[in-house]
């Protein structure tokens, strides 16, 4: 069995916890992330990368570095609804050092958060490390165990933070309390190659029984079919054939190469859900990231929210970490800060799901009407400034603080 003994032990090396392990040891914390899998390389993980974040980014002069890595730039959203299109968010007057979502594969920006971090000495990344569980002493949590292929690891820490998603094993074994907030959808995700003749633009569309979004990744489309909840036996039930006509109905310039969806293996189901734990926290643990709270892809804001929670924990726990000296009170610090905007952004999506996407996938033909404020904020465009500052920085964004930065 390998032993470790750290100051903070993270569990799950997606957004949340290699940003936190990254700035904890950036902080002159010792610091140990498990990540189960043997690299990054998994499809389909939020790809959005907000303003929020890359300001975040720029606090730490790691900006430039980060997009110097192939990426693409969406300054302005469009959701078509029936045959009309409406821009609705306009990230250009943002103020900040970048004003646009930059696409990028998580893969890459995990590698490069790892390699950043790599840089400390204090910092510890061990992939094939699953955690299974949580080491209990006293009525406090002192540490993780995990299993890997070189045999079983055990860490002892002061700190044991669980950053291991929405099926979070240390979230499970801590005996939380879930509020099971639910979505009305699943997605269907699959990519499609992209032709110099295709448009340029990233748009969600809107019709009668179905909403279909298509992400401009450079060479080829990444897209997202939603669902009812639970349908995904009647999708395969109707045929592939019949799930490539909707497409091409969907985005007609797909037609001359549909059958790139080979087999439904070729399309992976996102089963969509929203909860947040009522408590975050329990002696000598902290939950962030979708394991406190699990967002819908309404606004694709997950990866970004599970960032900020990160800084936040960073900026909160970096001292008393360095101390040795962690209280109840410094964790139920972070859930105070972050508890808020997470309900609002929560609130806005389950709005969302309720008002627009429960009533287009229940339609049965005719025409869909497009919300009023859609076609408000196409005849004043200035009002897009007001969803892209919700979308790009979000509700009560973090800063790196001196805690990080001394």
């Amino acid at each position: 069995m390998r032993k470790f003994r750290t100051q903070c032990a993270i569990a799950g090396g997606g957004p949340a916890g290699m940003m936190l392990g990254y700035l904890l040891a950036r902080a002159g914390v010792d610091v140990v992330v498990c990540e189960k899998h043997a690299d990054f390389l998994r499809d389909f993980r939020g790809d959005t990368v907000h303003p929020s974040t890359l300001e975040i980014m720029h606090d730490l002069g790691l900006a430039d570095r980060l997009l110097a890595l192939p990426h693409q730039k969406i300054e302005r959203l469009s959701g078509a609804v029936g045959d009309k299109t409406f821009p609705f968010a306009d990230f250009t007057h943002l103020p900040v050092h970048y004003p646009f979502i930059a696409l990028m594969p998580q893969w890459d920006f995990l590698n490069f958060l790892a390699s950043e971090a790599r840089v400390f000495p204090n910092f510890t990344l061990l992939m094939r490390a699953e955690v299974s569980g949580t080491i209990d002493e006293g009525g406090k949590v002192t540490g993780l165990r995990a299993h890997s292929p070189e045999g079983d690891v055990e860490i002892r820490a002061d700190l044991v933070i669980a950053a291991d998603g929405r099926h979070s094993t240390v979230r499970a074994s801590g005996g939380f309390v879930v509020q099971d907030i639910g979505a009305p959808m699943d997605v269907l995700w699959f990519r499609m190659s992209r032709q110099p003749s295709d448009p340029e633009q990233t748009l969600g569309r809107i019709d009668a029984g179905s909403i279909f979004v298509q992400l401009n990744r450079g060479d080829y489309w990444q897209c997202g079919y939603v669902i009812p909840k639970g349908s995904i036996e009647e999708v395969h039930r109707r045929g592939l054939e019949a799930f490539r006509a909707d497409i091409v109905r969907k985005a007609p310039f797909f037609a001359d190469r549909v059958a790139e969806i080979a087999s439904f293996d070729n399309v992976k189901l996102l089963t969509v859900g929203v909860d947040r734990l009522t408590r975050w926290h329990k002696p000598g643990l902290l939950c962030i990231g979708d394991a406190a709270h699990t967002m819908s892809p309404v606004g694709g804001v997950g990866i970004n929210v599970a960032i900020q929670d990160a800084v936040a924990a960073g900026n909160l726990l970096a001292e008393p970490l360095r101390n040795g000296r962690v209280t109840d009170q410094n964790l139920a610090a972070v859930q105070q800060r972050r508890e808020l905007p997470v309900r609002i952004i929560q609130g806005i999506q389950v709005f969302i799901q309720k008002r627009v996407i429960t009533t287009v996938l229940a339609k049965r033909g005719g025409a869909v009407q497009a919300p009023r404020f859609l076609h408000l904020l196409s005849i004043i465009p200035v009002l897009q400034q007001i969803p892209a500052r919700v979308l790009g920085l979000g509700i009560r964004r973090e800063h790196v603080g001196p805690a990080i930065l001394h």
